[in-house]
């Protein structure tokens, strides 16, 4: 579920051109649209919600979101999580935790200063990393960070995210570099697939796969065969089979259903609502649009078209 398409980042591999055209106010959910979404996608069996952007702490009063959201544990929601850029969390960990929220994802696509700063567009590494302490102080675990890994960039320091996430003791997860960047502008030569990434980290710290099915997850998951703490994921959609058991679903900040992150097609939800849908509607069309759900996201195909939306937009 993404809150908002604003973000205080400028990843180049998501908005590497400034600040693109945001939704229209009034295009965007409001609170009591997202919970009333949520309330039904959960009637409808979905057990996990992930709250994300843009930059979702750019959202007023979020805590206030996440209460509302929580409630629906009653109703058999399991988990409810939220995607960060860390820059607010130090501010903010405990009171998100107060209010219901299970756990949080921190991207981390860098552990040194300056290829934080060139490849976020912001010097605040030492902010990112002292919010995920306070998420750890908070019991917003497990926790998981995520790194997109790309050639030139930040590949050398895959292994001294190993060593974070042992001695941190949080899920190191690391991702290929996919073609969802605002200026079109991937190359598939910048991909560092998931083979070399768990060879770089093997170098230093032998793995052990984690005995269980991949299922619908996105990461091939590892632990330390030494027994140390953390863990270690690589989700590797560019270069490795990765959809046949996908059952996600994406809801836009301005109330677009997308049955894929790659999706050429959106179906909106929020006219549904606003044009005063019935519950039983709302089910309806829910249910025609999931049975659209690509069966793969077709990056490798002579024909594939990158989505005309980055990451920031989509709510990845």
């Amino acid at each position: 579920m993404s809150l908002t398409d604003r973000c205080n980042f400028r990843c180049f591999y998501c908005l590497p051109h400034g600040e693109p055209p945001m939704s229209p106010k009034s295009q965007t959910l409001s609170f009591e649209e997202i919970e009333r979404a949520c309330s039904v996608f959960v009637a409808l069996g979905i057990e996990k919600i992930r709250l994300t952007g843009g930059e979702p702490m750019l959202r007023r009063d979020l805590p206030v979101l996440v209460g509302k959201l929580a409630a629906l544990k009653d109703r058999g929601l399991l988990d409810l999580a939220l995607t960060t850029n860390g820059y607010f969390l130090a501010d903010q960990a405990q009171t998100l935790k107060d209010a219901g929220l299970d756990r949080v994802t921190v991207s981390l696509d860098s552990l040194r200063r300056e290829t934080f700063d060139r490849m976020t567009g912001v010097d605040a590494l030492a902010r990112v990393l002292d919010g995920i302490a306070a998420a750890k102080r908070a019991g917003l675990t497990p926790i998981k960070i995520n790194a997109v890994v790309v050639r030139g960039y930040n590949e050398e320091e895959v292994a001294d995210f190993a060593d974070f996430a042992r001695e941190h003791d949080v899920a190191m997860r690391f991702i290929e570099f996919m073609p969802l960047d605002s200026g079109h502008e991937w190359n598939r030569e910048d991909v560092v697939s998931g083979r070399e990434i768990r060879a770089r980290i093997e170098a230093r710290f032998p793995l052990k796969s984690i005995d269980v099915a991949r299922g619908s997850d996105t990461s091939r998951r590892y632990r330390f065969a030494d027994g140390a703490p953390g863990e270690i994921g690589i989700i590797a959609p560019v270069t490795e089979p990765f959809c046949g058991a996908c059952s996600r679903i994406r809801l836009t900040a301005d109330g677009q259903i997308r049955t894929c992150l790659f999706s050429t097609v959106e179906h909106s939800l929020r006219e549904v609502i606003r044009d005063g849908a019935s519950r039983a509607e709302i089910i309806d069309f829910i249910e025609s649009v999931v049975m659209k759900k690509e069966p793969r996201h077709f990056i490798n195909d002579p024909g594939f078209v990158a989505p005309s939306r980055s990451m920031s937009f989509i709510g990845g």
